[in-house]
């Protein structure tokens, strides 16, 4: 990735106003809901939970044996693990295999579809071949085509203390086979954001996820975690092997692909992530990826 340092706005970018709802909160935190009601087994190999939450709600750090699967059929969210974070519009999924403590944060108000997946014992993802698995025992974010996306809301998501009719678990086990072929089929996409483990270096990259506008330059950023700049850029270096602006730059583009799900004109996402024109925003897109913003925010959205 270029090392090119993201536009100094000249004035500060509008804001989104969050309105949590009255049950939860803003910023609320609330647990994994009763996922021993749901585990997928050799018989039922693919289990659906369904969940509305609203925006800035946080689903707090848990891990499951079997894989799982968080799409949001509406609104944004990020999925956060201990080596990253992953900002997942609707045309987007991730993939998180068994025993990976995970984080979910509603970005915005989102229809949180939830799939677990059965994995037997020594294998990892959707039933692909013993050579084609490395690459599922990591996270990754996949495109989700029209027919994935209808087969994930056509998924029964009643636990098992609620019996399921023949018929109905018939029909399950067809869907489910469905989805598994076709998240075989998916195309991974990069929309990660690598994460520190060093304590105040993951505290600084937080705040510049939550607003990455808040501060212009590194200088600024160094002083709310109080550590020096040049200690600061020592562990970008040490940690993600980057420099700030090229971290800070990843951040950008996944934000970008977030706003761009909305539907958003490429001038409104430019001044909200803190650029003074399109031609600003238009000019750092060109030189991180190559292509115009129309192009590949686009692109990003299949």
């Amino acid at each position: 990735m270029p090392s090119h340092a993201v536009a100094d706005p000249s004035a500060p970018s509008p804001r989104r106003t969050v309105r949590p709802s009255a049950t939860q909160g803003r910023g609320a935190c609330v647990p994994a809901v009763t996922p021993h009601l749901f585990v997928p087994t050799g018989q039922r190999p693919v289990r659906a939970k369904a969940r509305q939450l609203s925006a800035a709600t946080q689903v707090i750090p848990h891990s499951h044996a079997w894989a799982q699967m968080s799409i949001s059929t509406t609104g944004v969210i990020r999925l956060s693990v201990p080596t990253g974070t992953y900002i997942v519009p609707p045309s987007r999924a991730v993939w998180i295999p068994p025993e990976v403590e995970h984080t979910v944060t509603m970005v915005e108000d989102a229809d949180l579809r939830t799939l677990y997946f059965h994995q037997p014992a020594g294998c990892c993802g959707p039933g692909v071949p013993p050579g084609e698995e490395e690459p599922w025992r990591r996270c990754r974010v996949l495109h989700v085509s029209e027919l994935l996306r209808a087969l994930v809301r056509e998924m029964p998501s009643v636990p098992d203390d609620v019996a399921l009719p023949a018929e109905a678990l018939r029909r399950e086990a067809l869907l489910s086979a469905l989805i598994l072929e076709e998240m075989r089929t998916a195309h991974a996409v990069r929309l990660g954001v690598d994460l520190p483990r060093d304590k105040r270096l993951r505290a600084l990259c937080e705040a510049v996820l939550a607003d990455p506008t808040r501060h212009e330059t590194l200088d600024g950023w160094a002083r709310d975690t109080g550590a020096s700049p040049r200690t600061v850029a020592r562990l970008f270096r040490q940690e993600l092997g980057s420099t700030f602006s090229q971290w800070r730059q990843q951040v950008i583009l996944a934000k970008a692909v977030a706003l761009a799900a909305g539907r958003r004109p490429i001038n409104q996402i430019a001044a909200e992530l803190g650029y003074n024109s399109p031609s600003a925003f238009s000019a750092m897109v060109r030189r991180a990826v190559g292509m115009s913003p129309a192009r590949f925010l686009g692109a990003q959205q299949g």
